[in-house]
């Protein structure tokens, strides 16, 4: 699997929160293809095993931790435990993430403080602690998930829109604080992938509504979305994996949208 990828990252290191499944797995996979030794971290401990194994059995290295990115201490164990498997930390993906629907004035606060904590606070915790080993290697890639409601808003999902716009300003921040020292910060902003999460979302919609699968992805989903279908995680992955290579070392600061045409209105 080593250095078998489009972009030639061997020698370097990488963490991935929420690898468990989903777009996180599917960068975790593309960048140890690619070459570099991956740490899998997700709140579901078998999920970041299964995601490690499957990088093993294809050739990779790979390790898995349990990790609540809400969790200073578990997320500053992370990180340690990746720079003493590797014996360095170069690139950080900060994936974990979560959805609540309700209107702002039926929001449970408690659901509020989850989501504001595991995508916010727990993109700043693994970026804090992340940041020094890329300093000290005088190269670094920081790539934070937003979505492209890190751009443009949408009813009742009032803390993950909150999360994900401030996920884009804290990206421009650690660009602008990291620059001399050959670390770049980005953001992605994904439309909907096909994640189990997102299938999930698409059978409840089609059952309530009483259409089919494709109907709530062509005209509930996507209906601002120029191209009518789901992004694949792969996509997402293949993004990562340019803004981790050589030639994106001019690009920072910067909020990426995979839209399917959606901001194109």
């Amino acid at each position: 699997m080593s250095g078998s990828g489009p972009v030639d990252l061997r020698g370097r290191a990488a963490i991935v929160t929420g690898a468990g499944s989903g777009i996180g797995r599917a960068i975790a996979e593309a960048l140890a293809r690619s070459g570099a030794a991956v740490c899998a971290g997700d709140l579901n401990d078998s999920a970041a095993r299964e995601t490690a194994e499957r990088i093993e059995h294809g050739g990779g290295h790979a390790i898995a931790t349990h990790t609540d990115v809400r969790d200073r201490d578990q997320v500053r164990q992370m990180v340690e435990g990746a720079v003493r498997a590797f014996g360095r930390l170069d690139i950080l993906v900060n994936n974990a993430g979560l959805q609540h629907i309700a209107p702002v004035h039926e929001f449970p606060e408690e659901k509020w403080d989850l989501l504001i904590g595991v995508m916010l606070t727990g993109t700043f915790l693994c970026t804090k602690y992340s940041l020094p080993h890329m300093i000290a290697g005088r190269w670094g890639r920081v790539l934070n998930i937003s979505s492209i409601h890190g751009l443009v808003a949408a009813p009742f999902k009032s803390a993950y829109i909150a999360a994900k716009h401030g996920i884009v300003g804290f990206t421009r921040a650690v660009a602008l604080e990291v620059a001399d020292y050959g670390v770049t910060a980005n953001a992605i902003c994904p439309a909907y992938v096909r994640t189990p999460l997102v299938e999930g979302q698409i059978a409840e919609q089609a059952r309530v509504h009483g259409i089919s699968k494709q109907q709530v992805v062509e005209k509930v989903m996507l209906a601002s979305a120029a191209i009518k279908r789901l992004l694949e995680p792969d996509e997402v992955a293949m993004l990562v994996l340019y803004l981790c290579s050589d030639v994106a070392s001019g690009i920072t600061g910067t909020a990426y949208p995979i839209d399917v045409g959606w901001t194109a209105r």
